[in-house]
């Protein structure tokens, strides 16, 4: 395994912050919905909550792209997890079914301004490893959601259990403080690094968004990737709608047994953070995504068929470990891709616009699983899901296949402007 990336103290203190408001923000994401419900009765209302939530980045993922690449990515992590630990103060006054709506807003405030973090953390992470190193830091940025996605929940649990929604608000506005304060110990400033076409004056912010959508349509391996993004997004909407159906329905099983298996994901999580750092220095980013992509659909096949013979729990467990590898290894391929076909200075947008492209597709998703689920059933959609992911893998490394593109720089005009100086989660 490749740990050099965390003997490197800037790498570190980005790693652990982010460690720290993911665990923060999956402990929210617990005790959230269920005040939500226990103060409405209401399930509505916590469908209207993921809505909220995935609608917000759709609309301002790619714009938030733009400024990420305008300012300082340090800087921005910075204030941005400030603002994220301020925004989550009102819903400490949130205690009756009349006050939800205040709810509302700072889940919205909170997307807002993720969808900063997120492109910003994206764009600086190269900045801080060599090149040599990215895809093992990738690969262990992968590495601490899953050991957040494996934290949190239970902290948050813990916190809702003993002090109510307060008790889940204060520990994810606590973890956006403290990874403030990491972020800031980085040292330099990182402002996107100028290319030639930087230097002609300041295009407008619909010229940004489109010199951001340029670079995809100039690099053959990128638009391979948002083909691939596009379709496996469409099945995660399926997946994270009918994830409970499943366990019900198909596995006759309960609460209890979706908890399971919701832990077993982040441990293959972490198990595939791992392999990917080990794989990082003898495989390509491309061929990482491609095989990663194909073995994690084989896989689905197997864990949604499984119920047509047995609805044994222990061996569905087994299987959700080992489809977290394959997952470690084609997100750690797929952020690295995203990272260096583009140049520095459209970084923030590119990965924007993953994360808009990744919302809208998602939403697909849910419609999808909302009206095919009744005349199909839960195994067959889920069995198209994980069918999805194959064929995504199959397109993609036959695209990547032939020769690799350039770095695609910013072209004149269109340029996001820097205005001098250096540059440097969900």
């Amino acid at each position: 395994m490749n740990l050099a990336p965390l003997r490197n103290r800037d790498f570190g203190l980005l790693w652990v912050a982010g460690l720290i408001s993911f665990t923060g923000d999956w402990a929210l994401s617990v005790a959230l919905p269920i005040a939500v419900y226990q103060l409405t009765g209401s399930a509505a209302a916590t469908s209207a909550l993921v809505a909220v939530n995935v609608g917000t980045r759709l609309l301002f993922g790619a714009l938030a792209g733009v400024y990420v690449d305008r300012w300082d990515r340090r800087r921005v992590m910075i204030w941005a997890n400030l603002l994220l630990a301020a925004a989550l103060l009102p819903a400490l006054a949130v205690d009756s079914a009349d006050a939800v709506w205040i709810l509302f807003g700072v889940v919205f405030a909170h997307s807002v301004l993720t969808s900063v973090v997120r492109p910003a953390e994206h764009a600086l992470l190269p900045r801080l490893v060599g090149e040599a190193d990215l895809a093992a830091a990738n690969a262990l940025n992968g590495l601490n959601n899953n050991l957040a996605r494996l934290i949190g929940p239970a902290l948050g649990g813990m916190a809702a259990a003993t002090y109510g929604l307060c008790g889940a608000v204060l520990v994810d506005a606590v973890s956006f403080l403290l990874a403030a304060l990491l972020v800031a110990l980085i040292r330099g400033r990182h402002r996107a690094t100028p290319t030639p076409a930087d230097e002609a004056p300041a295009g407008r912010l619909r010229g940004e968004l489109a010199a951001g959508l340029a670079a995809i349509r100039r690099s053959p391996i990128l638009r391979a990737l948002f083909v691939a993004l596009l379709i496996t997004a469409i099945g995660e909407g399926v997946m994270s709608s009918l994830f409970a159906v499943f366990v019900s329905v198909a596995l006759r099983g309960g609460s209890l047994q979706l908890g399971w298996l919701m832990s077993a994901q982040a441990v293959g999580g972490i198990l595939g953070g791992l392999v990917a750092t080990w794989l990082a220095g003898r495989w390509s980013p491309a061929r990482m995504v491609a095989v990663g992509l194909v073995l994690f659909g084989l896989t689905d096949l197997v864990i949604f068929n499984y119920p047509r013979w047995s609805t044994a729990i222990a061996p569905e467990i087994v299987l959700f470990v080992l489809v977290g590898i394959p997952g470690g290894v084609l997100l750690a391929g797929a952020m690295t891709l995203l990272q260096t076909e583009v140049a520095d200075a459209l970084r923030g947008r590119v990965f924007a616009a993953a994360v808009t492209v990744e919302s809208g597709a998602m939403l697909v998703g849910t419609v999808i699983a909302g009206t095919a689920t009744g005349p199909l059933g839960v195994i067959t959609v889920l069995t198209l899901q994980g069918l999805g992911y194959v064929v995504a893998g199959v397109i993609f490394g036959l695209s990547s296949a032939r020769p690799r593109s350039v770095v695609v720089e910013a072209p004149a005009g269109l340029a996001t402007q820097v205005a001098g100086g250096d540059h440097a989660r969900e």
